[in-house]
């Protein structure tokens, strides 16, 4: 058993902050040595800093300190109603903001899902700061000249449902919000249906029927569906309202990225299961790094709950065998 951290864990602290005018809450957890280094993991949708619980106690038991944030329009986090708040630019200057707040001249950064999108877009825009950097799931795309609606892609058909306002009409309030959340999280209607598919999105109808979720308990379901209650699912459903706002922010930045290859180290690991991120999306991605480890775990889109010690031994492997990053100076 891969031990995790239970809601509002005594073994961390909970923590609030302004930065650059918003409220984010975090989870802090210091080791027991002095650490090594501070690691930040940033989670994607649905989920939030408690979907790192069982990384947590690994990577603190490793040395390091570990700052797990709420996202903009999670948990302990503010909502605001407008998608400017929630770019990959804009999580990125607030990242950065909240370690020079901490003291930190230099970080590890870990994501998962929209986390991972985020992480490579902080390495982009400190590089100075990020001394390594691992994703689970998703892999590295690079800015662009021309917009791409992600949504024409057949495994992001979904996006089309969550930028509109149906699913944050329907999915309100703390009953509804669990019921959806079990069906994103592996419950399955008595036929063994699915309540979520790539191709669509929510399938409202089988959520009243959907089975416990197997990859969490009763308490944490309950623990969720309350963060979520907070703000409800406009901020969260707004990440996916910013495509064209993030290719309006990184025009500039496509002059620069011809043969540009991050400097820092940096580990991928795909879920070979991940319906809406599989790993063959990872293809080529080599050619924009000077160190990139690539890995990949028999699991669904939640590796880090499906496969905990497996996606915590590469992590451990990237840290401390393979670059030492762990070890940089703080």
């Amino acid at each position: 058993m891969v031990p995790k951290l239970s809601p509002k864990d005594a073994q961390v602290s909970y923590k609030t902050t302004k930065l650059n005018g918003v409220t984010y809450g975090y989870i802090l957890a210091e080791p027991e040595v002095p650490p090594l280094n501070t690691i930040f993991l940033i989670h994607g949708w649905p989920d939030m800093s408690f979907g790192w619980r069982y990384q947590i106690p690994f990577l603190t038991s490793l040395g390091l300190r570990v700052v797990a944030p709420d996202m903009m329009g999670y948990g302990g986090t503010d909502a605001p109603d407008s998608p400017t708040f929630y770019t990959f630019k804009r999580a990125a200057d607030d990242m950065a903001a909240l370690a020079k707040e901490l003291g930190l001249a230099s970080i590890i950064l870990g994501g998962h899902d929209w986390g991972g999108a985020v992480v490579y877009r902080i390495a982009l825009h400190y590089p100075k700061l990020v001394s390594a950097v691992f994703s689970v799931c998703t892999p590295y795309s690079p800015p662009s000249s021309e917009y791409r609606d992600m949504a024409q892609a057949p495994n992001f058909k979904y996006q089309l449902q969550l930028r509109g306002p149906e699913l944050e009409g329907k999915i309100a309030g703390e009953e509804k919000l669990k019921q959806f959340l079990k069906g994103m999280y592996g419950g399955r209607t008595p036929d063994k249906q699915i309540s979520f598919s790539v191709d669509h999105g929510c399938h409202f109808e089988r959520l009243d029927s959907l089975g416990p979720s197997p990859l969490l308990s009763e308490e944490e379901l309950d623990f969720y569906a309350k963060q979520y209650a907070i703000h409800g699912m406009h901020g969260p459903t707004n990440w996916y309202r910013t495509g064209e706002l993030n290719f309006e922010d990184e025009k500039e930045l496509v002059p620069k990225m011809e043969g540009y290859k991050f400097d820092m180290p940096v580990m991928y690991i795909g879920g070979s299961r991940d319906a809406a991120l599989p790993p063959a999306l990872a293809a080529g991605m080599e050619k924009h790094f000077r160190s990139l480890t690539k890995g990949e775990v028999n699991a669904g889109h939640w590796a880090l709950w499906e496969k905990p010690a497996e996606v915590n031994q590469y992590i451990k492997e990237f840290l401390f065998g393979q670059v030492g990053s762990a070890k940089a100076s703080l």
